[in-house]
C-alpha cells in the first residue's frame, strides 16, 4: 500500500456562536484527503480527515512541509511488516527536520494528515476505524455503543440566562440526557443563573458541566469555584489559560468537584505537565485532548494506554471534537464519552445522518474507515477536494 498523492483545502466554517473569549465567525478549516493505490470493488481508497472544530485551516505548513515529505519518501519506509501503510511511520516521516518544541505550530497539520491516513488503512482493510483502534491496542472488539454528551450553551450576541433552556430542551428531545454549558462571557451572577436554569430542566447536577474556554485569571476562576462548588456539577472545565499550570494546581487545591481541560495541549509533554504540575487527580478529573490535534490518532490511544497503566482509567478521557474522529477512538478505547454538537459548526460538527442516539448513548456506526461518507454534506466536500481521483 502506497501513498500516490494528498491534498489539503480550506473551507470557512460558517458559524455565528461563541464561547467567552472569541467567535467562530472567521474561523477556516482544512480537509485532508490521501489518495493510495489501494482499490476496494473498483474504486480508489482516499483517506479523509479535518482538523476539527476550534484551530484554524493550517494548510501552509502541510503545503510546504509534511505533505512533501511523505511524497518524497521511499514507499516501503512507511509500511508495517504486513504491508499496509503505517501511520506512526508517517508520523515519524513529517517529523524529520523539525526542532524539539514548539508543538502548537504542527500538531495540528500533522495530526490532521496521520488522521486521514488511518482512514484509509482502515477503508482499505474493510474495517470500521473503532475496530482497527481496538485491535491494535486493546485486543478486544470495540464498543457496540458509546455514551454521548452535548457540547452546548452557547453565547449568541444577546445571550441570557434563561435562553440555555431552549437550546437544553432540543438536546433533550434529540436523545441527549448530559449537557455542557458556557460560563465566562456573562457576569458571575448571570452565568450562575444559566447553570440554575439548566438544572431546573436537568435535574441531577451530575448532568451538567461548564466550560471557561480558559477565560479567567487565577483569582476569577477561584472566584468562580467557589460560586459552582454547591451545586456538584460533573465538572469545571478549562477554567484557565491551558498552560498556566500554577493557577490550574490553584485551582485543583481549592475546587473539590471535578476539573477537565485537555483540548488546547498539543503533545505528550504536555498533557504530563498538566498531571504534574498542574495537579489533574486521576480520581476525579478529566482529560479532553482533541485527536487531530495531538499529532493524530496513534499519538492519542499511546497516550491513554500509557495512562491507564499509571492509574488513569479510560473513563477519564473525554476526547474534544464532536465528530466521528473522536468518536472512533471512544468506541475503539472504550472511553468516557464522545462530545457532540448538535446543530452547530454547519457540515463539520455532528456525527453520520443516520446516527442513532437513545437516552444519552449513540450506536458506533460500522462503516469503514472514520464513516465520513455517512455524513453527507461533510462528505460532499471531501468529495470536492478529491474529485478527480474517483
Amino acid at each position: 500500500m502506497r501513498i500516490l498523492d494528498i491534498r489539503e483545502a480550506a473551507l470557512p466554517m460558517r458559524s455565528d456562536l461563541r464561547n467567552s473569549v472569541f467567535s467562530f465567525s472567521e474561523m477556516t478549516v482544512s480537509i485532508v484527503a490521501v489518495l493510495t493505490d489501494k482499490t476496494v470493488e473498483g474504486v480508489p481508497v482516499i483517506g479523509y480527515a479535518f482538523n476539527s472544530i476550534g484551530r484554524y485551516a493550517c494548510g501552509d505548513a502541510m503545503r510546504s512541509r509534511f505533505i512533501p515529505r511523505l511524497l518524497q519518501a521511499a514507499p516501503e519506509t512507511l509500511l508495517d511488516k504486513d504491508s499496509w501503510l503505517d501511520p506512526a511511520k508517517a508520523l515519524a516521516c513529517m517529523l524529520v527536520g523539525e526542532k524539539c518544541g514548539g508543538d502548537a505550530g504542527r500538531a495540528v497539520p500533522i495530526g490532521t494528515i496521520e488522521t486521514a491516513l488511518w482512514d484509509a488503512v482502515a477503508k482499505a482493510r474493510r474495517l470500521p476505524l473503532s475496530e482497527l483502534i481496538s485491535q491494535s491496542w486493546r485486543q478486544r472488539p470495540m464498543e457496540a455503543r458509546v455514551p454521548c454528551y452535548v457540547g452546548g450553551g452557547w453565547y449568541r450576541p444577546d445571550s441570557k440566562p434563561g435562553d440555555v433552556t431552549e437550546e437544553l430542551q432540543r438536546h433533550l428531545d434529540a436523545g441527549y440526557t448530559h449537557m455542557k454549558i458556557k460560563v465566562g462571557g456573562l457576569s458571575l451572577a448571570e452565568d450562575i443563573g444559566r447553570v440554575e436554569e439548566a438544572l431546573k430542566l436537568l435535574g441531577n447536577p451530575q448532568r451538567l458541566a461548564v466550560d471557561a474556554n480558559g477565560r479567567f485569571s487565577t483569582s476569577e476562576a477561584l472566584e468562580y469555584a467557589e460560586a459552582l462548588a454547591p451545586f456538584n456539577l460533573r465538572w469545571f472545565e478549562e477554567p484557565c489559560h491551558p498552560n498556566d499550570f500554577e493557577a490550574s494546581a490553584a485551582i485543583s487545591a481549592a475546587y473539590p468537584g471535578a476539573l477537565a481541560t485537555g483540548e488546547n495541549l498539543f503533545s505528550t509533554q504536555d498533557v504530563r505537565n498538566q498531571i504534574r504540575f498542574g495537579r489533574w487527580r486521576k480520581d476525579r478529573d478529566y482529560l479532553q485532548m482533541d485527536p487531530p490535534q495531538i499529532y493524530g490518532v496513534g499519538t492519542y490511544a499511546n497516550l491513554v494506554t500509557e495512562l491507564a497503566a499509571e492509574g488513569w482509567d479510560y473513563s477519564r478521557h473525554f476526547p474534544h471534537g464532536g465528530n466521528q474522529m473522536s468518536l472512533a477512538l471512544v468506541a475503539g478505547l472504550g472511553l468516557g464519552s464522545c462530545e457532540s454538537y448538535p446543530g452547530f459548526f454547519g457540515a463539520f460538527g455532528g456525527y453520520a445522518d443516520d446516527c442513532d442516539m437513545f437516552d444519552g448513548w449513540m450506536t458506533t456506526p460500522q462503516r469503514p474507515g472514520i464513516g465520513f461518507e455517512g455524513q453527507s454534506k461533510l462528505y460532499t466536500l471531501m468529495r470536492e477536494v478529491s474529485a478527480d481521483w474517483n
